[in-house]
């Protein structure tokens, strides 16, 4: 895709992005394969696993967690499986599902352990590559790879895939529809709910440049880049709107008002070509 054309699909609004800017995108989804996604009621207990892109600001399933805390959310509970720059081959999703292991306590209240009950520990899986493992020419068969093996294993274990969509490098806005495209696929072929988190930064951008979602180093989010990831995932695994939530993670109550509206009007958009209103 030629610079140009980023540039103007970074130029649209947040529903034209989702819906028109990435036609070629959404085109993926059509309405039979939309019938075939499992359903799963509620999801009390996320497994993360990825890399620093979710640990960095004190994790993002942590600020997740908060937000559906301040929404009247109780019993919400998730654990991170993160190690700095992996991609998905890096993990063990078999180990993680050991029985009285990973998820069989948790610490509560001050410091309280809470022993859970034995058996299935999670609900879903959210799942992250490498920042660049999806469109990386040498890379990207890991990526599918891996994103089917382990939704079989998560699924084995009782428990539903979710595929995170990261976001651009600062310097190369055209990983936005790349990146869009692969997830997109892989959602696709692995029955797998995708939240959209890397469309949601680009419409931050397209609507206030002025706000920094990335650090210095191109890469990584900064307190609100993980704070509009985290509106993300609670509107599109959670499909609760963010917007008027009390938890602004001590952002600027304009700037979190704003990502709250964008992670919302992007998630909607993204799933209403899906055609599907849960998980």
């Amino acid at each position: 895709m030629r610079p140009s054309t980023i540039a103007r699909l970074l130029g649209l609004t947040v529903v034209s992005l989702a819906l028109a800017g990435c036609a070629s995108i959404m085109s993926l989804w059509p309405g039979e394969a939309a019938k075939t996604y499992p359903k799963v009621t509620e999801v009390k207990s996320m497994l993360w696993v990825g890399n620093s892109f979710f640990y960095y600001n004190n994790s993002m399933h942590g600020h997740v967690g908060q937000l559906l805390s301040s929404a009247g959310g109780k019993g919400y509970r998730a654990t991170s499986a993160t190690i700095g720059g992996s991609g998905l081959n890096w993990h063990d999703m078999e180990a993680y599902f050991k029985p009285n292991a990973v998820g069989s306590y948790s610490f509560v209240g001050d410091n309280e352990v809470k022993f859970n009950e034995p058996g299935r520990q999670f609900d879903a899986t959210m799942m992250m590559d490498c920042s660049q493992c999806p469109v990386h020419p040498t890379l990207k068969p890991l990526f599918y790879e891996y994103a089917k093996k382990h939704s079989n294993t998560v699924r084995k274990n009782g428990a539903e895939p979710i595929l995170f969509m990261s976001w651009a490098y600062s310097d190369k806005p055209e990983m936005t529809a790349q990146l869009a495209d692969e997830y997109v696929k892989a959602g696709k072929l692995n029955n797998a709910l995708v939240v959209p988190a890397g469309l949601a930064f680009a419409n931050s951008v397209a609507k206030r440049p002025d706000l920094s979602l990335i650090l210095a180093d191109k890469r990584h989010p900064t307190l609100m880049g993980t704070y509009l990831a985290a509106c993300t995932v609670m509107a599109s695994v959670y499909k609760q709107n963010p917007v008027g939530n009390k938890y602004t993670a001590g952002l600027p109550p304009a700037v979190a008002a704003h990502l709250q509206a964008v992670a919302w009007e992007t998630a909607q958009a993204f799933h209403a070509k899906e055609g599907r209103g849960s998980l």
